[in-house]
């Protein structure tokens, strides 16, 4: 058995597997599966997983607590292993000397959450689930539809009717059942709950589901085996990875960067890289409630009312929230806001200086992370990994708005001229 129950992030109390689902029954904390590591660190290594030739999540199968799900040649093989990319210019750009960029916008339905959404449904299988749902403000939807779709499981989908079109529209091709809400995220967060425990569905919910974070963590795993492949590991010894000094991803609910630092955390309890990095976690400042506890030096999340168009970290109440703020901490990191004006800015920066297409939660990450390089949080010479989560063809509304409108020509030779002697291009 690789995983040996849960413990509960608030109370610490354990429970197994089979006596609990979701959350706490005791204070309703969120639960950390808690891994068998003397049996895994015995039984496998960074060598025999970087020989594996499945170049997918599911290389870390023994560090995962469920089993092979099967469905080989389908996209619920085809999540992760991401590129991670060296862009020189944005480098540059930006004033680092080391900066990656891994970019999970190349997931089979564009975005990180299919990393969270293919663990649940392995497990859904497991427990012999009939019906998976979710509530979503679209990727997490979409995730869940495409990887329930490639294993033939019934999924539903709560998500609010302000969700981008792009978004909707991957949710319905692939067969889920719909349901828009006619309200906030957080409002089908808590009717996607209520639905669940009536109707006996088993909810997904980000932040509610402790399998989601065990889908997510493997990006850390990822980029410590990549880095040393890559030749960064900078005279690492054999037989481990190489871990960067810090990492700069969005947060709404708080589950991504929490998965971030368990799957680091993992990695550091085998002995397989010798450092956590520090985590930042960049908010949009409409959206801001665990930036808000981190400079006030709380650890209680209070909600606010969330106003942005990066729709993937607009959320009221992060549901992860208090382990998003100690995954920060704990860590030496730090929390970032940034504007919606500057995450147009940086969707146009990651496209020209990188070739990478961002959605607006992926390229709020670059945006905070060019405050903290202005600001002095990250040094020069730091190995950094920027975090893209999803692709901006998921939003082309924010895509067009950051680009700006094409130029329209009658179809004459001196009319392109005088349009490119306008704009000085030759």
């Amino acid at each position: 058995m690789k995983a040996v129950g849960y413990r509960c992030s608030v109370c610490r109390d354990e429970f197994s597997l089979e006596a609990v689902t979701y959350t706490c029954p005791a204070d309703g904390g969120n639960l950390d599966v808690v891994l068998e590591i003397p049996a895994i660190a015995a039984t496998t290594s960074p060598e025999k997983i970087s020989s594996s030739r499945d170049h997918s999540i599911w290389r870390y199968l023994p560090l995962l607590p469920v089993e092979d799900p099967g469905f080989d040649r389908t996209p619920l093989r085809a999540v992760g292993w991401t590129p991670l990319f060296a862009p020189e210019r944005l480098s540059r750009t930006v004033g680092l000397g080391d900066l990656w960029l891994k970019d999970d916008g190349r997931n089979p339905t564009a975005s990180f959450k299919d990393r969270a959404s293919a663990v649940v449904v392995a497990r859904a299988r497991e427990i012999g689930a009939e019906t998976v749902a979710t509530a979503s403000t679209g990727n997490a939807g979409a995730a869940l539809a495409g990887m329930a779709a490639a294993a033939g499981q019934p999924a539903v989908i709560l998500a609010p009717k302000t969700a981008p079109p792009a978004k909707v529209a991957q949710l319905l091709i692939f067969g889920a059942r719909v349901i828009l809400v006619d309200g906030s995220y957080d409002q089908a967060f808590d009717l996607t709950l209520e639905a669940s425990q009536a109707l006996g569905w088993y909810c997904r919910n980000t932040g509610y589901n402790p399998f989601t974070v065990e889908g997510k963590k493997t990006a850390a795993y990822e980029i410590c085996e990549q880095l040393a492949a890559a030749g960064a590991s900078r005279g690492a010894p054999p037989n481990r990875w190489r871990s960067p000094e810090a990492v700069f991803v969005s947060v709404g609910d708080g589950n991504i960067i929490t998965g971030l630092h368990k799957g680091f955390k993992d990695l550091l309890d085998l002995g397989w890289i010798d450092r956590l990095p520090r985590l930042f976690g960049v908010q949009a400042e409409g959206s801001a409630a665990v930036y808000n506890a981190f400079v006030a030096g709380e650890t209680t999340i209070r909600p606010v009312r969330a106003e942005t168009l990066a729709d993937s970290i607009s959320v009221d109440l992060p549901r992860d929230g208090l382990r998003a703020l100690r995954a920060v901490r704990e860590t030496g990191g730090a929390y970032v806001v940034v504007t919606d004006a500057e995450i147009l800015a940086a969707i146009r920066t990651l496209a020209r200086e990188a070739a990478v297409f961002a959605e607006p939660a992926g390229a709020a990450a670059y945006a905070g992370l060019a405050k903290a390089a202005v600001a002095g949080m990250v040094d020069p010479a730091d190995q950094v990994v920027l975090l893209v989560t999803g692709s901006g063809l998921k939003d082309v509304r924010a895509g067009m708005q950051a680009a700006g409108e094409a130029v329209v020509l009658e179809p004459t030779l001196k009319a392109l001229h005088r349009e490119l002697e306008r704009t000085g291009v030759r």
